[in-house]
């Protein structure tokens, strides 16, 4: 089995024992988790919907990112991941949020921000939202670092839902 559809069938049995409801806000997998998620038959019981907020102005007005956030911080920032996943959780019926923002590649990366930069943020009603960063290396390729950036959504997702009290 892929690790991709195992990761999200994973979540999915989780999110149904404990009853959350999840929402994604992805801009560089472009909709890859909501894709394994909704791939998984009886998914609609736990995924509620999916945000694939690419341009900065699909960041502002879907998901209220603030457009001085963005020029301030940059879209590939741990600012802005937290607030799409913020966002995303504002603007659904979702218990929990996910969003990954970063730097695909081929092109697009800086020193600053170089290709493989991915920042991951989680958001829950009442709780601090939480941050990772990921370094991926080039050499993965854009296909690469958009499944491996899916799959460490998918765990992250899952570590907090397992930590989630019930």
């Amino acid at each position: 089995m892929h690790d991709l559809e195992s990761k999200a069938i994973e979540l999915l049995a989780l999110c149904k024992d404990k009853g959350f409801r999840l929402a994604t806000a992805e801009s560089c997998t472009g909709g890859g988790i909501a894709a394994a998620l909704t791939d998984i038959p009886g998914s609609s019981s736990v995924f509620e919907r999916g945000f694939v907020t690419y341009s900065n102005d699909s960041k502002e007005e879907l998901l209220g990112v603030p457009k001085t956030l963005i020029d301030i911080e940059g879209a590939v920032s741990e600012a802005v991941a937290r607030a799409m996943a913020e966002g995303a959780l504002a603007h659904s019926h979702a218990d929990m949020a996910v969003s990954v923002t970063g730097v695909a590649g081929p092109d697009g990366g800086t020193s600053a921000k170089p290709v493989g930069l991915v920042h991951f943020a989680v958001a829950q009603h009442h709780r601090v939202t939480v941050h990772r960063e990921r370094r991926f290396d080039p050499l993965l390729g854009r296909e690469g670092i958009r499944r491996e950036s899916a799959i460490l959504a998918l765990n992250f997702l899952i570590e907090t839902v397992q930590n989630a009290p019930d």
